[in-house]
């Protein structure tokens, strides 16, 4: 038993003298009379045969590699901040969630009255975003005969997004050639759906 005291006295002691010695000016001066090729704070090695040699192994502890902080960068968990008792990680409350919905649309569609021709009924619906017409449908045309070609015609003209309507704003349009009355239906259908916008 007091030989496993002085044991360990001995190693406190030689731990202690190690630390000292680190921190003495002198210190710097064991690396630099290292043999070359030798990296620093690799132990200092002794002639076997010097007298005191053995003696010098058993009361010195071996020295560390030169970084202190080196265990302590392997050890898990090392710098992490922790809470609630120190087993997690802290965290970060996660960002407010915006919304990603997109704004309801302005437009509104508001249909014409039908208008009865001599070849037909005429109905426009015009869809618009304020006051402003940005679409413009035929819901119905003369049909049979001459008439589907002269519906066409009408249709192709005024109707569309990129059609007379939508480029004039108005329902002063020029009457489709060989088409007169469907273009007459048209434009009244027309005129009544922009009388309920403004």
């Amino acid at each position: 038993m007091r030989r496993a005291l002085l044991a360990i006295t001995g190693l406190a002691a030689g731990t202690t003298a190690l630390v000292v010695l680190k921190g003495a000016p002198g210190a710097s001066q064991v690396a630099q009379e290292l043999p070359a090729g030798v990296p620093a704070g690799t132990p200092a090695r002794t002639d076997p045969a010097a007298p005191g040699a053995a003696s010098e192994r058993a009361a010195a502890p071996t020295r560390p590699t030169g970084r202190p902080d080196a265990t302590a960068s392997r050890t898990p968990g090392a710098g992490r901040t922790t809470t609630g008792g120190g087993t997690g990680t802290r965290s970060t409350p996660a960002a407010p969630r915006t919304s990603t919905a997109a704004p309801k649309s302005t437009n509104r569609k508001i249909t014409g009255p039908v208008v009865v021709t001599e070849f037909g009924n005429v109905q426009v619906q015009i869809t618009v975003a304020g006051t402003r017409i940005v679409n413009a449908v035929a819901l119905e045309l003369p049909q049979g005969g001459q008439s589907d070609l002269r519906s066409n015609r009408v249709d192709d003209a005024y109707s569309g997004t990129s059609g007379t309507v939508v480029r004039q704003q108005d329902a002063n349009l020029d009457t489709v050639s060989q088409a007169t009355a469907t273009s007459n239906g048209y434009r009244q259908s027309l005129q009544a759906a922009l009388d309920q916008v403004r």
